[in-house]
């Protein structure tokens, strides 16, 4: 068939890519058809689904139907036809139906019916193709009432399914929401009940070529069928496309299906509102009984929208914000006539904001959770950049790692819906919802993303209005956005050093619990990886410790609370103890030389993480407690645990040998982990506690790493105080409190050195 001449031309992408598939495939089976079938008459070969809309990936289906009258050597013909496609490697799609079972089979079954509204005329007789295409489109329109709902049932089932193209790390680039199949099901709501409006139309065919060219890239370069852009394929697509790189790729595929979606959302909503099958007219008669209701100046309620009054200032920004925190409020969508007549006129907002812009601007981050959709809207129609130009660079501008969720604007206006739930742990709500959405605004722009936010979010507190106390206030919040989860996660809250430094920093207590509430927001925002019970407690903790000493209280009060007495008192006696409850395991045993480094060789074989870990050495015994989790969620068999530990204890237990063993088997293969978050390092920190050494590292999560860590820094004389260890979505940083073996902090530039490298070894014996 010569495929490949036409797969080899790399300046054909996307859709004329696609169509000269189709167009290539069509001849062929056109010379098919013509050498196997004689007498034309009465039969037809017909391109159903994508091949019918001639959008033909270098891996797609050949969906075809041979449609016939009665013809009563079909039987014959039909695997004439068929073999030679299956001969060509291609995937075939294959039925044979007259056109009163084809009829029949489109009044039961959706998937017939919108098959058939994509039919194109390949071979044979073409009136039999044209009478049966046109039978189908009045059929479908006279059913619609039907089907439509069915439809949109199947489109938020996918939707569920699939996710997000937009915001998912490897999205479904067609059946995700924002995907091509969006496209496909307002096609056939269009060839129902309705023309689409023109702008839009334009608008959704061009981000659809962004979405289809990817898929018809990810074919070709990847040399499979698939949907699903991996992060290893992300790389070839984006040069293939012409794109500076992966991130540029997966910015405008962000874009494209948030407009896709969005679009897709106001046409299914519209046609709720306006052909009203009966399952959705209760709905919009409750909207309905509140038309004309006026929810703001110059916004009332007209047949389920929030609506500008004709005689409101479109020119005004206040108008949209007025529109928006009604729609938010009411969990009303706006009126698309009204964005429009915004769109055309608003001016930017000014360089002083008036007092009832940010009034505006804050109850509507206030709505939590109905906000980021009327921000979507906002921003879908090039209003939310005339209230807040900053946000422009942030625009679908992806995070391409595991532990993000979301695009960077997204992530903020979640971290805000979220921040928005938390406004009654502090006393400035207003604050709270600002700077979580403004918390991350220098993402967008080159340099230190928090130097440059500092700096933005500055300028935009002072032009909306605020004192220069509530702009520092924010500012900080900027600053120091990382600042409790880096130290929670990865220092001693046991050290009165770090509860002196973060007090430091948060400088009052008012800042200090907005950081707590930021920090939740913005953690649970960033996604899966971000957040956990661990680093909630952890969290919790660190800013209570804080705000006791910033109002007035002994810091010894909350501190030293490790050992207990009562662990002292077993240490003392030269009692041994080995005791797993929950999800911590507590170790007293007569101190030896690599005893933390055993015990955690024994929890990672017993397929457990270490969360967070100290020690304490007195009286000739050692003390060892380990907060850990199950790698795969189930209950820990603390029996099996305990008896690990024991044998790794008594030096009867292979730790390298199993591990390296539990690795082949369980690793996850290193091409497919997920992309890394920070750079693989290696830090010594002798400023941050006045009594120990505190060593960081940052690496590729990996089984055992932990336990040939810490086995490295005995080697080397060093006694582990603490452990910490931080989960960044395939990445961990570990955090040690280390001294020497005379008690003190690592000052010696050669043990340093020594140090580095030993950890350097056990980090890449972990990667090999």
């Amino acid at each position: 068939m010569r495929r490949d001449e036409l797969l080899a031309d790399r300046a054909m992408v996307g859709t004329v890519l696609c169509r000269a598939l189709a167009r290539r495939t069509d001849e062929w089976l056109q010379r098919i058809f013509s050498a196997e079938v004689a007498d034309s008459e009465g039969i037809a070969m017909v391109a159903v689904g994508g091949y019918g809309r001639a959008e033909l990936c270098p891996y797609s289906d050949i969906d075809l139907l041979l449609l016939h009258r009665d013809r009563p050597d079909i039987g014959e013909i039909a695997p004439r036809l068929w073999y030679p496609i299956w001969d060509e490697g291609l995937k075939l799609g294959h039925s044979v139906r007259t056109p009163r079972e084809t009829r029949d089979l489109a009044k039961t079954d959706l998937d017939t019916a919108t098959s058939l509204l994509d039919a194109r005329h390949i071979a044979g007789d073409a009136e039999l193709t044209a009478d049966l295409t046109a039978d189908n489109d009045n059929q479908w329109r006279r059913s619609a009432r039907r089907w439509l709902p069915l439809l949109a049932q199947r489109v938020a089932e996918r939707h569920r399914r699939c996710g997000e193209v937009a915001f998912k790390l490897e999205p479904d680039l067609k059946q995700g929401r924002g995907g091509l199949r969006d496209l496909h099901a307002l096609r056939w709501v269009e060839a129902a009940v309705f023309e689409m409006d023109d702008a839009d139309s334009r608008r959704l065919w061009s981000d659809y070529e962004v979405i289809l060219a990817a898929r018809a890239e990810l074919h070709r370069t990847a040399d499979r069928p698939g949907d699903q852009l991996l992060l290893q394929e992300q790389d070839g697509v984006a040069a293939a496309l012409n794109y500076g790189d992966a991130d540029e790729l997966m910015g405008a595929i962000a874009s494209s299906a948030r407009s896709i979606a969005w679009r897709s959302d106001e046409i299914w909503a519209w046609l709720r509102e306006s052909e009203m099958p009966p399952e959705w007219r209760r709905r919009l008669r409750r909207r309905q009984s509140r038309n004309n209701t006026e929810l703001d100046a110059g916004v009332v309620v007209q047949e389920g929208r929030v609506v500008l009054a004709d005689d409101a200032d479109a020119t005004n920004p206040c108008a949209a914000l007025r529109l928006a925190r009604a729609a938010a409020a009411h969990e009303l969508r706006m009126d698309r006539t009204s964005l429009g007549r915004l769109n055309k006129h608003m001016a930017p907002m000014p360089d002083r904001w008036p007092d009832e812009a940010r009034k505006l601007f804050v109850d509507l981050l206030m709505t939590g959770t109905e906000a980021p959709p009327v921000i979507e809207a906002l921003d879908q129609m090039d209003l939310f950049v005339r209230i807040l130009p900053e946000w422009a660079p942030n625009r679908s501008r992806p995070q391409r790692n595991a532990y993000h969720q979301f695009t960077v604007d997204r992530h903020l206006c979640e971290a805000a819906a979220l921040a928005a739930d938390l406004v009654d742990r502090v006393d400035r709500p207003d604050l709270l919802v600002l700077g979580a959405l403004l918390h991350d605004i220098g993402k967008g722009y080159p340099g230190d993303h928090t130097e440059v936010g500092m700096e933005l979010v500055a300028d935009i507190a002072h032009r909306m209005g605020y004192p220069p106390t509530d702009v520092d206030v924010l500012v900080a919040m900027v600053e120091h956005h990382l600042l409790l989860p880096d130290v929670a996660t990865r220092r001693d809250l046991e050290d009165p050093d770090t509860i002196a430094e973060v007090s430091r920093k948060a400088r009052t207590v008012q800042t200090l619990r907005l950081l707590g509430a930021l920090t939740e927001a913005d953690s649970v925002a960033t996604g899966p990886s971000a957040w956990s019970k661990w680093k909630a407690s952890l969290v919790r903790e660190l800013v209570a410790r804080c705000a006791h000493v910033m109002e007035g209280g002994d810091i010894d009060e909350i501190t030293s609370r490790f050992p207990t007495p009562e662990h002292r008192q077993m240490m003392e006696a030269g009692e041994r103890l080995v005791l797993g409850e929950g999800d911590t395991l507590v170790v007293i045993a007569p101190d030896q030389h690599g005893m933390f480094s055993r015990v955690a060789g024994a929890l990672a074989l017993s397929g457990l993480r270490v969360l967070l870990a100290a020690a304490h050495s007195e009286y000739g015994m050692a003390l060892e407690r380990f907060q850990v989790e199950s790698t795969l969620g189930l209950e820990i068999d603390w029996p099996q645990v305990t008896a690990y530990v024991e044998q790794a204890l008594a030096g009867r237990l292979a730790i390298e040998a199993r591990l390296a063993e539990r690795i082949s088997t369980y690793e996850v293969v290193p091409d497919l982990a997920p992309k890394p978050v920070i750079a693989p390092k290696i830090t010594v920190d002798n400023e941050s506690s006045s009594t120990a050494t505190i060593i960081e590292l940052a690496a590729q999560a990996r089984m055992g790493l932990l336990s040939r860590v810490t086995s490295a820094m005995s080697q080397l004389g060093l006694d582990i105080l603490s452990a910490k260890v931080q989960d960044l979505g395939g990445d961990v940083v570990h955090a040690y409190y280390v001294r020497d073996h005379d008690g003190q902090k690592v000052t010696d530039d050669h043990h340093m050195q020594e140090i580095n490298l030993a950890l350097q070894h056990a980090i890449d014996s972990c990667n090999a």
